[in-house]
């Protein structure tokens, strides 16, 4: 993460805990990026510099205007305004990471072969969060060399219960490792 993102989106994070509407804009800064992220022509359409900074920032009023809350989108409209577009994962991630550390929340890295359903993605949370006792996002990284099962890296320590590492495990012990 670079510098810009870290104090951009910090600073963000301040002023939405003084309006007491930090959780609100966190869910609106994790959509927003997941949107950007799958539309990455959108990105560079924003910082295209042969529009005028008018032209963009109207671009982004006419996408968002009506969709996320005002803070979010005059935040977006600042690093458009700045050439900056393409920073808004980084600076999600900083304001994600000081509400999560504002709040108590643990982040969890779940690698799978295959995306969690609904169900097992609400199994696993719960799992966690009796065992933390702290509220716990996950989030899904997809390797299918996995096979089955999870490997979870949270609080820098990895619990893993793959197939890939119990085969392994198999290995090692035929080989009389």
């Amino acid at each position: 993460m670079t510098d810009f993102g870290r104090e951009y989106g910090e600073g963000l994070y301040a002023l939405c805990a003084e309006e007491k509407i930090e959780r609100d804009v966190l869910q609106e800064m994790r959509t927003l990026k997941s949107v950007l992220r799958e539309n990455a022509d959108f990105i560079r359409l924003l910082g295209n510099m042969t529009l005028s900074k008018q032209e963009r920032v109207g671009i982004v009023d006419a996408a968002f205007k009506s969709s996320v809350h005002e803070y979010v989108l005059s935040f977006l409209k600042i690093l458009v305004e700045r050439g900056a577009a393409h920073t808004f994962a980084e600076c999600a991630d900083a304001f994600e990471a000081v509400y999560n550390r504002e709040h108590g929340v643990v982040e969890a890295q779940a690698t799978v072969a295959q995306p969690l359903n609904e169900d097992q993605r609400k199994k696993l949370v719960a799992r966690l969060e009796a065992m933390t006792g702290r509220e716990v996002v996950v989030k899904e990284k997809i390797d299918p060399s996995v096979l089955g099962g999870v490997l979870l890296q949270m609080d820098g320590k990895r619990y893993d219960n793959t197939v890939l590492h119990r085969l392994n495990a198999i290995r090692q012990a035929m080989a009389g490792e």
